[in-house]
């Protein structure tokens, strides 16, 4: 592995820092370029969920379940890092729908297990809205993000990386088809390659290569309540909305698990669906809206990750997906060995970005 390769990751939040602690690890020289401080732009305002939930292709869930693993190994070698794999209830289709998943699932090897109301309210006590049938997964978890990425931020800079935050990058700097640096507001920085992770802002910076990433960025609205007493043990995903209790006592909820568009008044979706979260939990009376977050999810326009070098050009891999928080350790993993060995993982296969030009 090239020890002396000097790498720039472009973004702070979740991905952008798993790359970078990777990188660090692998002995590589790693500059961080953010425009904001730990954790970004869409990172801060994510649900959090790790999973291999429904709806996706099986190669898909492949990828999702070894970051799934992955994300012990790296809670292992980071400290501080506050992953917990409390358990997600879903009843969030309807039940012929669920069974479906379930049977699809299960020959996959995901741990789901069955559930009755009696079995529900066990798991989740303090819940006034019970299914008839649902279904469990003791494996899922969540990591709190920006936490996460504080730590990832923090263990890379002790392994040599540098952080330089509050520097926008404003061009991607070319020489006889390679980027060779990148511009920012405080000057020109060299390195032999550069990574793209800066979330709903990698268009605008890919585009000054020429290089077009199509992607979308709906806005989620997800309710953060003042930090309460525990009313919950892990992620319920039910029929009218998504909520989980973080570590320091908050419920977050949204319409869905990456929050739903907040309308014309964010202010006034916020309260209604907080008032729905309270009504669906016992013993709230006393729990109280914080503030609302509204966060824009870069979402490739196939709906999977865009992970690997740029066509085209050479010097310049891209990292960029919605389901940052459940892929981190994998993609850092295997975009460091890729930018230092020239090493694809299988498991990346489908998701370059010359899949939307062929």
């Amino acid at each position: 592995m090239s020890a002396t390769k000097q790498v720039i990751v472009v973004g702070a939040g979740i991905i952008g820092a798993s790359i970078a602690w990777h990188l660090a690890k692998a002995g590589a020289k790693v500059t961080v370029i953010a425009a904001s401080g730990a954790g970004g732009a869409a990172t801060p305002n994510s649900f959090a969920w790790i999973n291999a939930n429904w709806g996706n292709p099986e190669a898909y869930f492949r990828l999702r379940t070894r970051s799934m693993a992955e994300w012990t190994r790296l809670a292992h070698d980071v400290p501080g890092i506050p992953l917990k794999w409390c358990g997600g209830l879903c009843w969030d289709l309807l039940p012929a729908e669920l069974e479906a998943y379930a049977a699809e699932h299960s020959g996959w090897g995901y741990g789901i297990e069955r559930v009755d109301r009696t079995r529900a309210a066990r798991i989740e006590p303090n819940l006034t809205e019970l299914p008839n049938f649902a279904l469990y997964v003791a494996e899922e978890g969540v990591a709190e993000p920006v936490a996460a990425t504080q730590a990832l931020l923090t263990d890379a800079e002790r392994l040599g990386a540098r952080i330089v935050a509050g520097a926008a990058v404003t061009a991607l700097v070319q020489a006889n088809g390679r980027i060779t640096a990148v511009d920012t507001f405080m000057g020109r920085i060299a390195a032999d390659e550069v990574v793209i992770a800066a979330g709903a802002g990698s268009p605008a910076i890919a585009a000054t290569a020429g290089i077009k990433l199509p992607i979308e960025t709906p806005p989620g609205l997800i309710v953060h309540s003042r930090p309460y007493k525990k009313l919950l043990n892990g992620l319920v995903i039910g029929d009218r909305l998504h909520m989980r209790q973080t570590a320091e006592g908050r419920i977050i909820a949204g319409s869905d698990f990456g929050g739903a568009d907040p309308g014309m008044d964010a202010e006034a979706t916020a309260r209604e669906l907080f008032a729905a979260m309270k009504s669906m939990l016992r013993g709230a009376d006393g729990l109280e809206l914080d503030f609302h977050t509204v966060g824009y999810r870069p979402t490739p326009i196939d709906g999977f990750p865009i992970i690997g070098r740029a066509e085209g050009v050479s010097g310049l891999y891209v990292a960029v997906m919605h389901s940052g928080i459940t892929l981190a350790p994998a993609v850092g993993l295997f975009a460091a060995r890729e930018i230092l060995d020239d090493a694809r993982d299988p498991l990346l296969e489908l998701y370059g970005l010359a899949r939307f030009t062929q």
